[in-house]
């Protein structure tokens, strides 16, 4: 039987869960150099792929294309390779932001003592500060080698997307939700914050060796990536937005490519409705391909069968581990939810899009409803921190945003501290990568 759009709707009704049930999941990707702040190429003996292989020794279940390691897999924790080389932990979901802390620590020792004998050096920033675009090797994958091909040729404004795929790395909050009603108060309070939180996390002002006049140049890289499937989506702030919308926007975005007996086909950017009401090649739309459709989305809140926050520049340790704790003082507790709204609502949307804008650039000197947003960023945590007060585990996650009152109070982000690093070191690339190296 053919899809309807009910059936995608029930895809999202599916992830609902009771409010006893909601867990926080984080995902981390990470930048690999060497100790001079060059690339690590894929393969060889010292690359990312023995990286992979070593990990699988340790008991990771390996997934494979061909010859190549595209994922493991262990005990709930999933590790994937982006693009470019990046390194993502996608940590199982946890009922509070202090054990995904624990377990991102766990990961991240790991993975250095893998990788340190090597020569590699995982790096806590938003997009690699050394290094060309050409000089990056591509991941082996058919996926990304079909996302590659469709950006020069399809899109609006996709002009820095290979920047994105092979350059910036995010860390990412995940949260579940308990009805379609629950998810749309999430999404909205989200999409209306997630500038703010772009601001207070940048952490990426450096590329190809020097400072690029932005605190987070991966945020500024993402405004030329494809606005067809990435941004904010305005139809979210309406007061009646549903899962509906969101299926008949998805609908209408186009496709990268479908899979069948494990090979990708690219489509050429037919639309998931197009796809469903006439198929392709002789295939009809399924579930599955609704669900790896949505992985193609790129907004900045993205709706799974959990809501998906995806504004934060990859950084410190201590940033990561606050991510989790922010977001959850802030949609899991329906008060700090309401009050967080109310922060940012009644602004018009192109006053939103300006924000997202100017955020790159300026961070937390940005303004939004004629409010300086180091002000507003002080008001989140306060809103967070008392959400996190009434939930369960408060004692272990409220001290987790410690890093943002300090950064918040002096109008500050992990970028600004960055540019003081890269001038005492004058732009060495070898005292950097010491510095920004990821630590437990």
């Amino acid at each position: 039987m053919a899809l309807s759009v009910d059936d995608l709707i029930g895809y999202f009704s599916g992830g609902a869960k009771p409010r006893a049930e909601f867990r926080v999941g984080i995902e981390q990707e990470k930048i690999g150099a060497r100790a001079d702040g060059a690339p690590v190429c894929y393969a060889g003996r010292d690359g990312i792929a023995e990286i992979l292989a070593r990990l699988e020794r340790r008991g990771f279940a390996a997934t494979r294309e061909g010859s190549h390691i595209i994922a493991l897999e262990r005990g709930g924790e999933r590790i994937t390779i982006e693009p470019g080389g990046q390194l993502e932990l996608s940590g199982a979901a946890r009922p509070t932001a202090a054990q995904c802390r624990d377990a991102l620590v766990a990961h991240v020792e790991e993975v250095t003592a893998v990788a340190r004998p090597l020569g590699v050096h995982f790096l806590g920033v938003g997009s690699r500060p050394f290094g060309k675009l050409d000089e990056v090797d591509w991941l082996p994958k058919a996926r990304y080698g079909v996302m590659r091909d469709y950006f020069p040729r399809h899109g609006q404004s996709p002009r820095l997307a290979h920047h994105m795929m092979k350059m910036t790395a995010t860390v990412q909050a995940n949260f579940d939700y308990e009805s379609e009603a629950g998810a749309a108060e999430k999404m909205r309070a989200a999409y209306g914050l997630t500038s703010i939180v772009t601001a207070m996390f940048a952490a990426s002002p450096i590329a190809e060796g020097r400072p690029t006049g932005e605190k987070s140049h991966r945020a500024a890289i993402w405004l030329e990536t494809d606005e067809d499937r990435a941004g904010l989506l305005p139809f979210v702030f309406d007061p009646d937005f549903s899962f509906r919308d969101y299926a008949e926007w998805a609908l209408d975005v186009p496709m990268f490519f479908v899979i069948r007996d494990g090979q990708f086909r690219p489509v050429d950017a037919i639309t998931f409705r197009r796809f469903m009401t006439e198929g392709v090649g002789g295939e009809t739309a399924t579930l599955r391909d609704w669900e790896i459709h949505l992985s193609t989305l790129f907004p900045e809140v993205r709706l799974k069968r959990y809501v998906e926050l995806r504004g934060a520049d990859a950084g410190p340790m201590p940033m990561a581990a606050a991510l989790g704790a922010l977001w959850r003082g802030l949609l899991d507790d329906s008060d700090a939810r309401t009050a967080a709204w109310e922060m940012v609502a009644g602004r018009p949307f192109t006053e939103r899009e300006t924000l997202r804008r100017e955020v790159p650039r300026a961070a937390l000197q940005a303004r939004f409803g004629g409010h300086p947003l180091h002000e507003l960023a002080l008001e989140l945590i306060r809103i967070a921190d008392a959400g996190l007060a009434r939930l369960p585990g408060s004692e272990h996650d409220r001290p987790l945003l410690a890093p943002l009152w300090g950064y918040a109070t002096a109008g500050r982000t992990p970028a600004d501290d960055m540019l003081d690093d890269y001038a005492a070191a004058k732009g060495d690339p070898a005292a950097l990568v010491a510095k920004w190296t990821l630590r437990t």
